[in-house]
């Protein structure tokens, strides 16, 4: 690939294909939301897999919140850093009210996304962990951490593109890595993105309802969301 992107959902075209040898395993597909969820969407498309997304949010130190002392994610996983634990002091207290706050917004998200549907049961299973690309692979990482606790069978990491060096971080943690692209010259993620625009809430839904209902019926859906204009990210 020596081109962009067009968007995430080309790009979960491009890796479905990657993936192809998977579908006899009945995989699970997860995303990460939310700029996961189309390029899992395509994947889960092809693979005729149930879909669902695996929210992870972050617990920020006191006064560096940009260092993360932890994270939290959907199911009730609880994953600690103790190394920033014991360096800043921080007391179980202050560990239990950030998680605390960062739960109300996890079970915003999930209430929102699955409609009140619980969240797949994954243990035992073949676990497609899918997000947009990979940077510095630590937001992956974290979710692999946690997903660990759910007991899947074995857990693939699955990205369109990424750097070399988040590739090899991630193959020190999951079953298996696929990175479908790896640039030498990497820069940055949204520069491998022709429309990088920011998933909305909306599309992580309506994405989500149509695979079940796909699903459901036994075929693939053929669907177009164009997401509100907004800052770029994921």
């Amino acid at each position: 690939m020596d081109r962009p992107f067009r968007d995430r959902r080309e790009a979960g075209r491009y890796l479905a294909a990657a993936l192809e040898r998977f579908r006899h395993s009945e995989p699970v597909v997860l995303a990460l939301p939310r700029g996961g969820v189309p390029v899992a969407f395509e994947v889960a498309e092809r693979l005729q897999a149930p879909l669902d997304v695996l929210i992870v949010r972050k617990l920020g130190a006191p006064g560096h919140e940009e260092l993360a002392m932890g994270a939290i994610a959907s199911g009730g996983a609880v994953v600690l850093n103790h190394d920033v634990l014991r360096l800043l002091k921080v007391s179980h207290e202050t560990v239990e009210n950030e998680a605390a706050r960062e739960s109300a917004e996890l079970m915003r998200r999930e209430a929102l996304y699955r409609s009140g549907l619980p969240p797949l049961n994954v243990r035992g299973r073949n676990v497609l962990l899918i997000d947009d690309g990979l940077a510095t692979g630590a937001s992956m990482k974290v979710a692999v951490d946690v997903l660990r606790q759910h007991a899947p069978a074995q857990l693939t990491v699955a990205v369109p593109i990424a750097s070399p060096e988040a590739c090899q971080l991630l193959q020190s943690v999951a079953d298996d890595v696929i990175c479908a692209h790896t640039p030498e010259r990497f820069v940055a993620l949204s520069l491998w993105y022709q429309n990088f625009e920011q998933t909305s809430d909306r599309e992580v839904s309506e994405l989500l309802r149509a695979r079940r209902a796909g699903l459901s019926q036994g075929q693939p859906v053929e669907l177009e969301l164009k997401a509100p204009r907004t800052a770029r990210g994921s």
